[in-house]
C-alpha cells in the first residue's frame, strides 16, 4: 500500500510542481485561440472549459489505463512509481506541448507541424506513421467494446457472436457520426454524460478493493534488481513495460487528441488545467486499475498467465462488485472509455488529411469525400482480425509501437519549437530521446522467438537491441538540437503563427 500511495503522491505533487515549470517555459498568453481567431462552426469554436476537460480526459483515457495496467502490473509493484514519474516527466509534457504548440499555430495536428518544424520529408513519414496509427485504433478500439458488451457481466446467458458484431455495427454507425457532424453536435453534448460514467467506474474498483488495499505488493528497496524480474513471461521491463503501459506512462495517440481541443479552448491560460491535468487524471485512474489488477492476480493466480485483459476485467469487476447494477455501470465505464478515442482518432484522422491538402471542412461534401474511404479501410481491418484467430492480437501489437512512434513525434516537434524559441529544449529532448530507445529497442529486438505471441520485429540478441536504440535515441537528439538551432537563427521565422501557404511548403 505505502507504495501506491507513494505513487498517487508522485502524481498529485507533479502537476502542482513540475506542471507549473513546464506551463512557465512554454509561457501562456492572452492572444487569441483559434476558436477566436479563425472559428469555423465544425471544428474550431468555442466550448466551455470544462467541457474541455472532459473532452479531453475521455479523448485520452482509452483501454490502455483500464486493460494496459491491467497486463502492465504484471512486472510488479514498479509499476506503481513508474508509471507516475513517466506520467508527470514524460506523458504529462508530451500531452502539454501537443495541444499548446497546435493552440498557437490554429489548431493543425502533428503531421502539418512536422512540415513546419521538422521539414518536408521527416512529415511525409509522420503522416503515414499517423494515418496508419489512428486506423489501427479505429479498428482496436471497435473491436474490444464490442468484446467487452459479449461478456457475462453486460450480455449474461446472451454472449455470443451475432451479439458481438450487433455491438460492432452500432459503434461503428456512432463512429461515422462523431466523425462527420460539428464537435458540439455529438462529442459536446455526450461527453459529460459519459465522463460521469468513468467516474463511477474508478470510483467502484476502488471502492471495491479498499479493504484489501494494505495487502498490495510493496517496490523492494532491498534487492532493487528483483523488481525487474517479475513478469511471470519474464518479459523484460525495458522496452515492454513502457510498451504494455502506453496511456498511463506516455501514449502518442495523445497528441493526436490534444488539437481536438486545441479547437476549442478559450485561452492559454486554461492548457495546464486542460493537457498537463487531465493526463494525471489518467495517470491517477491507472494507478487504482493497477492496483486492481495486482488485487485480482492475488486472489486468481490462474488468470496471470495466458487470460486475457478482456478476461481479467470481468473477473475482477465481478469478484470486488457482486452488486450486479454497480458492476454493470463501472462495465460501461470502461466500454466509454475504448468508444471515446475511437471516435475522435478517426475524426482527428479527417482533420489531418484535410489540413495537408488544403481541404476546407466547413462543407458537408468535403468531409464525406474523406471519411467514406477512411471507414472502408477500418471495416475492412475489423472483420479480417475477426475471421483470423491471430488478426486482433496483431493490429494490437502493432498499435503499441506505432503509438509510441507517434509520441516520438511529437515529442521532436517540441524539441525543436523550444530549440528555436530559444527555451528550455531539455524538458522535450529527455523523454523524446527515451522514448526513441523504447520504440527502437522494441522493434529491434521483438519477434515470435524472442517473445511468444509477438509481432515480426527484426528479432536481435537483446543486448545488441539496446545498444542499437541508444545510439539512435543520441543521433535523433543531436538533430533535433540542430534543426532548432538553425530555425532559431534564420530570420523572421514564427513558432506561433501558421501560415499555410508558407508552412506547408517547408
Amino acid at each position: 500500500m505505502i507504495t501506491f500511495l507513494i505513487g498517487v503522491a508522485i502524481l498529485i505533487g507533479g502537476y502542482f510542481t513540475y506542471g507549473k515549470f513546464v506551463e512557465h517555459v512554454f509561457g501562456p498568453d492572452n492572444r487569441n485561440t483559434p476558436a477566436i481567431q479563425n472559428p469555423d462552426g465544425v471544428d474550431r469554436m468555442v466550448l466551455p472549459h470544462w467541457k474541455n476537460v472532459l473532452i479531453q480526459l475521455l479523448n485520452i483515457a482509452g483501454i490502455g489505463p483500464v486493460i494496459g495496467v491491467i497486463l502492465g502490473i504484471k512486472f510488479g509493484a514498479i509499476v506503481f512509481i513508474l508509471l507516475p514519474i513517466g506520467n508527470v516527466f514524460g506523458g504529462a509534457v508530451h500531452d502539454y506541448f501537443s495541444g499548446m504548440i497546435s493552440m498557437r499555430n490554429n489548431g493543425v495536428n502533428v503531421p502539418a507541424l512536422s512540415r513546419k518544424f521538422l521539414g518536408k520529408g521527416p512529415s511525409k513519414v509522420v503522416m503515414a506513421l499517423i494515418s496508419v496509427a489512428l486506423i489501427l485504433v479505429g479498428a482496436v478500439f471497435t473491436n474490444t467494446p464490442a468484446a467487452l458488451i459479449n461478456t457475462p457481466i453486460i450480455a449474461g446467458s446472451a454472449v455470443s457472436p451475432t451479439l458481438f458484431w450487433i455491438a460492432v455495427g452500432v459503434i461503428f454507425a456512432y463512429y461515422f457520426a462523431s466523425t462527420f457532424f460539428p464537435i458540439d453536435k455529438i462529442i459536446g453534448r455526450i461527453y459529460p454524460v459519459f465522463g460521469g460514467l468513468l467516474i463511477i467506474a474508478s470510483l467502484g474498483i476502488l471502492i471495491g478493493i479498499a479493504p484489501q488495499i494494505n495487502t498490495l505488493d510493496e517496490f523492494s528497496f532491498s534487492n532493487i534488481l528483483s523488481n525487474f524480474t517479475q513478469h511471470p513471461a519474464h518479459q523484460p521491463i525495458l522496452p515492454m513495460l513502457f510498451v504494455t503501459i502506453a496511456c498511463g506512462i506516455i501514449s502518442g495517440f495523445h497528441s493526436t487528441q490534444s488539437p481536438l481541443v486545441a479547437r476549442t479552448e478559450k485561452t492559454e491560460h486554461t492548457g495546464r488545467q486542460t493537457f498537463y491535468g487531465m493526463m494525471i487524471v489518467e495517470g491517477l485512474i491507472g494507478m487504482i486499475w493497477a492496483a486492481g489488477g495486482m488485487y485480482i492476480y492475488h486472489q486468481m493466480p490462474e488468470l496471470i498467465t495466458g487470460a486475457s485483459g478482456v478476461k481479467v476485467l470481468s473477473e475482477l469487476v465481478s469478484t470486488v462488485i457482486p452488486f450486479a447494477p454497480i458492476s454493470i455501470l463501472v462495465v460501461v465505464g470502461v466500454i466509454v472509455l475504448a468508444i471515446t478515442s475511437g471516435d475522435t482518432s478517426l475524426r482527428s484522422l479527417r482533420l489531418t488529411i484535410a489540413e495537408l491538402f488544403n481541404i476546407d471542412q466547413k462543407s458537408t461534401r468535403n468531409r464525406l469525400i474523406l471519411i467514406v474511404p477512411m471507414f472502408a479501410i477500418c471495416a475492412l481491418l475489423i472483420f479480417w482480425s475477426n475471421l483470423n484467430p491471430e488478426g486482433f492480437n496483431i493490429l494490437w501489437n502493432y498499435f503499441s509501437w506505432s503509438n509510441q512512434l507517434m509520441a516520438v513525434c511529437s515529442l521532436s516537434v517540441a524539441v525543436v519549437y523550444l530549440r528555436s524559441k530559444k527555451k528550455n529544449f531539455w524538458i522535450a529532448l529527455i523523454p523524446c530521446m527515451f522514448m526513441t530507445f523504447i520504440t527502437c529497442d522494441y522493434i529491434l529486438w521483438v519477434s515470435p522467438e524472442n517473445l511468444k505471441g509477438a509481432p515480426l520485429g527484426f528479432g536481435l540478441d537483446y543486448k545488441t537491441a539496446l545498444v542499437i536504440a541508444l545510439h539512435d535515441a543520441a543521433i535523433l537528439g543531436f538533430l533535433l538540437c540542430t534543426r532548432g538551432k538553425i530555425l532559431s537563427q534564420m530570420p523572421n521565422y514564427n513558432a506561433d503563427y501558421w501560415d499555410p501557404a508558407k508552412d506547408l511548403k517547408k
